[in-house]
């Protein structure tokens, strides 16, 4: 039976779904609160600044508060006061005062200002978080806001790239559009700029397959950064799980995300988001009460059991989501769901992904939330991919993770950054990851795609930083340059910073060349950062987490240098998407495994044979080559036909002199055809050129070298 409290109605409802679900005839409204001790829903007025009703949730079910107002509607603003105990050394921090965030809510409304009654505690009080903080905090709180689903998504679907076909592009959503000259003002920074043609005309002539988004779950600002004229960026920071960052929208309308992804998807780009469900942005004990620490602190938080005032925190943020409690599981959960349900996305990467790993302290490969995707229709059909470690003790788990998921593969990262740098000992490092790493994921019986091979990302130095500053130059963050990574395996070939050097400008071009084309004709699927196509520089900081301007956003007004890099780039994925074989489904064998008398892999020294075993141990050893069968691959597409290529050799040199390379003997008819030569200025300017076998190849210091066997004759025992 239906009650009145005021004047509006009040039905009793259902505990589930959780959050503000809009039924077409009314809005039911759950709230999971463990130790809750009594609930109220506040409604607002349209600019959510007065509170309009204020109901009394009298209804619970499996510690779920929950009613049915037939009269609410989509565009109603609300929040929630929770009581309880607040009793920080229990694990308690209810308090009444502070308007709180609906963990479920799929929009919110409204900008974070930040006073100090965002605290549940009082800051001027001696005991801090032990006092509690009795001002309101309605005014300068987001709100949540209910939503009408409804979207015309006619016949889009997921698109299901395959692994070993796609190449992964990650970018910010703002710094992507924010500067483009043809993307029209009102639109740039926004998801229906990213959605607009000239931005989509980029990617598809880049030719990357899918587009990883960095965090556009509602995130906040951290008051110290707000303070010092800084912004939270990246937006590693999140306080809302189902709602797209408002701050990217041009309409206000939850609608525009749904059609970014709509339109991506028509030109058979997939989306994939950068999730943080590690921890949130309510900080530590003296951070503030935005959400799920004034709903139940204890359940929602790794609070630390020798004392229950303090998290347990293993991502560097101050706090650490409970895994281990269900309610938390099932929250985690069901936004996956709904982003890949409502919202249409192609799969997720996870950050600090150890962190939802830690069954107790130690990291779990087959802990809960592992068990739960494998097994879930919907998540384990998507792209799943790991940031394979935290920073709590044993966090780094690069190559542990479960069969089904696909990891950021950081000794990927080093170990081309550090051979290209012109560290010796690394040429068996470099086979391994060139390879798909089978040291690392082989024998969990995954493959070689499950390897995100990439040697930069967001965090730390862009491309053209690395090869340009030995040390990083973080002045602008306003920490007196401490934060950052300090081992950057980077080089600034000869002076730190922009120089007028041709020499070591020249140098740099062809290190950025060099990085790029091992990148995208390994094994493996390849991340591009984007703006590392065009040269993009961040001057030296490598932790612009803070820096919302030029610095970060992408810079479209190319010189001659870097529209050629941009061709460069565009001209190795296609290569790449030519050649099966730089996109293997399993790993190389090593022998002859159809007996055509050659094996599909070879690992030549710079004499012409093949590498001996003493060999791959010369700390000395800068040079390598690579011969690729490719009537000897040994797999079949999805028709059941047989996969072949072209035979191809790559040619790495790192060391700081010239090598004639002597080319393989076998085939003896071969004549070999220069598609990439990084020590041409432009990388392609020596396309054409033909080598025979048993030639020495002029393989230039510091260079790659990508050759492609023009005419295939029967293949012969090619080496004994």
């Amino acid at each position: 039976m239906p009650i009145r409290q005021g004047s509006i109605a009040v039905w009793p409802g259902q505990p589930y779904p959780l959050g503000a679900t809009w039924d077409g005839e009314g809005v039911n409204f759950a709230l999971f609160s463990e130790h809750a001790e009594k609930v109220e829903l506040c409604l607002f007025d349209p600019n959510g600044r007065r509170v309009i009703h204020t109901i009394d949730v009298r209804w619970q079910t499996d510690q779920v508060w929950h009613c049915y107002l037939p009269e609410a509607h989509p565009g109603m603003l609300y929040g929630y006061r929770v009581y309880g105990p607040y009793d920080p050394a229990s694990g308690h921090r209810f308090n009444p005062k502070k308007l709180l965030l609906d963990p479920y809510a799929k929009d919110v409304s409204g900008h974070l200002r930040w006073s100090d009654a965002l605290f549940g505690y009082r800051l001027d009080h001696p005991d801090k978080d032990m006092s509690i903080d009795r001002r309101d905090s309605a005014a300068g709180m987001l709100k949540s806001r209910v939503i009408d689903p409804a979207f015309t998504w006619g016949d889009d679907k997921l698109l299901r790239t395959a692994w070993h076909d796609t190449v992964i592009y990650e970018l910010h959503v703002k710094g992507f559009t924010a500067q483009h000259p043809d993307i029209p003002p009102h639109l740039r920074g926004t998801y229906a700029g990213l959605a607009s043609a000239p931005a989509i005309d980029h990617l598809k002539r880049l030719g990357v397959t899918a587009v990883e988004l960095m965090p556009t779950h509602t995130f906040i600002d951290d008051r110290h950064l707000l303070e010092k004229g800084l912004r939270n960026y990246w937006g590693y920071n999140s306080i809302g799980f189902f709602a797209p960052e408002a701050r990217y929208s041009s309409s206000g309308n939850i609608k525009e995300f749904k059609t970014m992804v709509k339109r991506l998807h028509s030109e058979g780009i997939e989306v994939i988001l950068d999730v943080v469900y590690n921890h949130t942005g309510e900080g530590n004990h003296m951070g503030p009460t935005l959400c799920f620490r004034g709903i139940d602190n204890s359940a929602y938080y790794r609070v630390s059991p020798q004392d229950k005032r303090f998290y347990m925190d293993f991502t560097g943020c101050g706090n650490t989501l409970n895994m281990q409690h269900p309610r938390v599981l099932q929250l985690i959960m069901d936004s996956l769901r709904y982003w890949v349900l409502e919202m249409h996305v192609d799969g997720f990467r996870f950050d600090l992904a150890s962190a939802l790993a830690r069954e107790l302290h130690a990291v779990d490969r087959l802990g809960a939330f592992f068990d739960i995707i494998h097994q879930d229709p919907v998540l384990s059909q998507v792209k799943l991919i790991a940031e394979p470690w935290d920073l709590g003790e044993g966090g780094y788990q690069v190559g542990n993770f479960p069969v089904g998921w696909t990891e950021w593969n950081g000794k990927y990262r080093d170990t081309m950054r550090a051979y290209w740098k012109g560290d010796g000992g690394l040429i068996g490092d470099l086979a391994f990851r060139m390879t798909g790493s089978s040291d690392l994921y082989e024998h969990g019986g995954r493959r070689p795609y499950a390897s995100i091979n990439f040697i930069t990302c967001h965090d730390g130095f862009t491309l053209r930083d690395m090869v340009s500053y030995n040390e990083k130059h973080n002045q602008a963050n306003g920490e007196g340059n401490r934060d950052g990574e300090s081992h950057n395996l980077s080089w600034n070939c000869g002076e730190e910073g922009p120089t007028n050097n041709q020499h070591i400008n020249t140098l740099r071009g062809r290190q950025q060349r060099n990085f790029l084309a091992t990148l995208l004709l390994s094994q493996g699927v390849p991340m591009l950062t984007a703006g590392d196509e065009m040269g993009r520089s961040q001057q030296g900081n490598n932790n612009a987490y803070c820096q919302d301007s030029d610095l970060t956003w992408l810079d479209w007004d190319l010189d001659k240098e870097n529209k050629q890099l941009l061709k460069f780039v565009q001209q190795l994925i296609q290569l790449r998407k030519q050649h099966p074989s730089f996109r293997r489904r399993y790993f190389f064998q090593g022998r002859d495994i159809v007996g055509a008398g050659v094996k599909d892999i070879t690992w030549l020294r710079s004499t012409g044979g093949e590498m001996t075993d003493k060999e791959w141990h010369q700390s000395f050893a800068r040079c390598l080559g690579l011969f690729l069968a490719g009537d000897a691959m040994d797999e079949y597409d999805e028709r059941g036909e047989k996969i072949s290529d072209d035979n191809i050799i790559l040619l790495f040199n790192s060391h700081h002199e010239d090598i004639p390379f002597v080319l393989p003997a076998e085939p003896a008819l071969a004549r070999w055809q220069v598609e990439i030569d990084t020590s041409d200025v432009d990388g392609l300017g020596s396309l054409g050129r033909l080598y025979h076998a048993n030639e020495k190849y002029p393989l230039q210091r510091r260079s790659f070298v990508f050759l492609k066997q023009l005419i295939s004759p029967p293949l012969h025992s090619m080496l004994s």
